[in-house]
């Protein structure tokens, strides 16, 4: 199939899915009744506050995390590589359970309602800074093995601080610091459908870098004879995806093997080129993560699975299925 039919249909399949969750809940709202705006006031609240924030917000950050593991794979030819290697979700979760053990002691926070906004720019912040000792400890050498190496350290670092903090907390505080640390669309709103349209214009600049991609994952020293900067690439692409997996965690948590695996997919059906392979990304990116959390709400209804679980049962075998059965095939 042509490349750019099939991103058309992953395009088509995307909006088939979003109006099927629009619809589907707790609450049935009839396709007939959604498409011809027959709804009663209940159900119009409830597509306007709950759901239709929900899915939008699936949508971005299911993009964001899907494109920037692409990029990073491609950044580091490395297929198994994803946004965790650089630190920023390991960072995030880190700053995350210390102001949902430290923070929400603060009366004044409570009273002021300003918690859940601490949660969020705490992990922001957190995944920025451990990006950021990542670029700082990779600036020492030219190779990019110590890049890999810094990130991995400090992933460790950062998991073994998450631990920490979770054997000092209270049983609320540390079912708070779990449940986060899993992913969860449930409190979706328009303020966060807000903040995550900061993602967009990230996912365009690293689109605007996919020729430069392309002649990376022939190595450093070609790429700089087709007239790349290769450090400057690095840096802006590390960048670019630690705001976008940054805002992204800093809202629903974490949502693992998504970076990972989303890319693998669209790489088997469109190929390595990364003028097809990132846009093929988003798609697909914001249609499994839409399709999670679809599930993760409506499996043990009334009650919800947190996303990354799902994500996580379903994408590690997956992903040990491709390396088995595919591995002349994933090489970037």
């Amino acid at each position: 199939m042509n490349k750019r039919l099939m991103i058309i249909v992953i395009l088509i399949v995307l909006m088939l899915l979003s109006v099927l969750s629009l619809g589907t809940g707790a609450v049935s709202i009839g396709l007939a009744d959604l498409i011809g705006g027959r709804l009663s006031s209940t159900e119009y609240q409830i597509l306007m506050d709950i759901r239709l924030p929900r899915v939008l917000l699936n949508i971005t950050v299911g993009a964001g995390v899907a494109t920037s593991g692409a990029a990073i794979q491609g950044l580091f030819r490395n297929p198994l590589a994803d946004p965790a290697l650089i630190g920023v979700s390991s960072g995030a979760a880190l700053f995350a359970a210390a102001f949902l053990v430290v923070g929400y002691q603060s009366d004044t926070l409570r009273d002021l309602g300003l918690l859940q906004v601490g949660v969020s720019g705490s992990a922001f912040a957190g995944g920025l800074l451990t990006t950021f000792l990542v670029l700082m400890v990779g600036r020492s050498s030219s190779s990019i093995s110590n890049m890999l190496l810094a990130g991995i350290a400090i992933n460790a670092v950062a998991l073994s601080g998450v631990g920490l903090f979770s054997f000092v907390s209270s049983d609320s505080q540390l079912r708070s610091v779990a449940f986060w640390a899993l992913g969860s669309f449930s409190a979706a709103d328009w303020e966060m459908v807000a903040v995550s349209a900061l993602i967009l214009p990230f996912l365009f600049l690293i689109f605007l870098e996919s020729k430069k991609l392309n002649a990376i994952t022939l190595g450093d020293q070609e790429a700089s004879h087709l007239g790349v900067f290769v450090p400057g690439l690095r840096r802006r692409v590390i960048v670019y995806a630690a705001i976008i997996v940054g805002i992204g965690v800093s809202l629903v948590g974490v949502i693992s093997f998504v970076g990972l695996v989303v890319p693998h997919l669209i790489r088997l059906s469109l190929g390595s080129n990364h003028v097809t392979l990132i846009p093929g990304s988003a798609l697909l990116g914001a249609i499994l993560v839409m399709l999670a959390d679809g599930i993760s709400r409506t499996m043990f209804a009334p009650a919800e699975l947190p996303v990354g679980i799902l994500t996580a049962i379903v994408g590690g075998p997956f992903f040990i299925y491709l390396i088995v059965n595919q591995k002349e095939r994933l090489g970037i």
